[in-house]
């Protein structure tokens, strides 16, 4: 499977799994909270940030209803249209914490649902990741556009057929992109833990042979909110997006799924921790720890009853026990058929010192 690079920092199998926080709305609609939610993301260990960089008008009807969301007004026909109108930013402001993500550090996502976002951020950001989302996964031009002004394209394919993410790679493979990334996950408000099919991951790479991502939407307050990732990151996801907001306490838009700044960097901490404890899947030597615990534990020759000097060292009086000396296993015939140079107590060791 081919790797990718994000800033300078190569995604993909062999390579450690690169940490995306996810603002999304999570701002409410300030840019004092973006910036609050970025230095959490740099400080937690993040590498980059994804923002979503909307025009609303040009992205949903005004009377749609968006009736998964618990902050949507759904007695209002125009809910979701006027309650993402009302909390989101400018595209300036988004500039603005574009440049605040990059003085910590932080590469910059950028989610854009429409033409005009899509426009804007390719020409005044220059992010290095342009994100679809799910949502406009099906619209092949657009994909092909997005595509031809994408760094890396991180194609967003929960809740899609396999047809439709097959359409898409195409569309963004003709359109000359050779930089993608599949994130599998969705956002429920929160998704249930039975619902993330971590087994899709390693699926959809052998299916697509480009790294997978794996968007964690689990309840931030759940415990499992540091278990999920770190079992993707064991199945193969490449990357680790997860939602992020300035504090979960005000329960603001996408607060959900969304980590506070203490439990974010525990939740990098883990998954740095899960990362190491993998290890290679080929064939190596044994690391010293091992061969430490292998002295100690396994068993080695120790006489079973007394042996006279001179009598001759043979299986009857010879037991494996665990001892700290003596022959392996693997090894007493060098001692078999051979003579005691002195008496050999019971439990004592069978060492090359008292045989002759």
């Amino acid at each position: 499977m081919s790797s990718v690079e994000i800033g300078g920092v190569k995604v993909g199998d062999g390579n450690p799994v690169y940490v995306v926080a996810e603002m999304a709305w999570s701002h409410d609609g300030t840019v004092e909270n973006g910036k609050k939610i970025i230095d959490i993301a740099a400080a937690g260990g993040a590498q980059a940030i994804n923002m979503h960089l909307t025009s609303v008008a040009d992205y949903i009807v005004p009377n749609y209803g968006l009736d998964i969301s618990p902050l949507a007004d759904n007695k209002d026909p125009n809910s979701a249209f006027n309650y993402l109108a009302n909390i989101n930013l400018s595209f300036g402001d988004f500039k603005n914490l574009a440049a605040h993500a990059r003085s910590l550090g932080l590469s910059v996502s950028i989610m854009c649902n429409d033409d005009p976002s899509l426009d804007y951020a390719a020409a005044e950001i220059n992010p290095e990741i342009l994100m679809i989302h799910p949502s406009c996964v099906g619209d092949r031009d657009f994909v092909a556009r997005v595509a031809e002004k994408a760094n890396v394209l991180l194609l967003y394919v929960g809740g899609l057929s396999l047809g439709e993410i097959e359409r898409s790679v195409i569309a963004a493979s003709e359109a000359g992109c050779d930089s993608i990334i599949l994130q599998h996950g969705f956002q429920s408000y929160p998704t249930p833990i039975e619902e993330n099919n971590l087994h899709y991951i390693p699926t959809l790479k052998k299916l697509f042979d480009v790294p997978v991502a794996f968007g964690d939407h689990t309840d931030g307050g759940d415990p499992f909110a540091l278990v999920i990732p770190a079992v993707a990151t064991g199945v193969g996801a490449n990357l680790i997006e997860k939602h992020l907001t300035h504090d979960r306490s005000v329960k603001g838009e996408d607060h959900e799924s969304a980590l506070d700044g203490t439990t974010f960097a525990t939740f990098v901490e883990h998954l740095r921790a899960t990362e190491t404890s993998l290890g290679a899947d080929n064939w190596r030597p044994l690391g010293n720890l091992e061969k430490n615990y292998r002295n100690v534990v396994r068993k080695r020759a120790v006489a079973s009853k007394e042996i006279a000097v001179g009598e001759v060292i043979s299986m009857e009086n010879v037991i494996y026990m665990r001892s700290k000396t003596g022959y392996y296993p693997e090894e007493i015939d060098a001692a078999l058929g051979r003579k005691a140079k002195r008496t050999i107590v019971v439990n004592e060791p069978i060492t090359a010192d008292v045989i002759a």
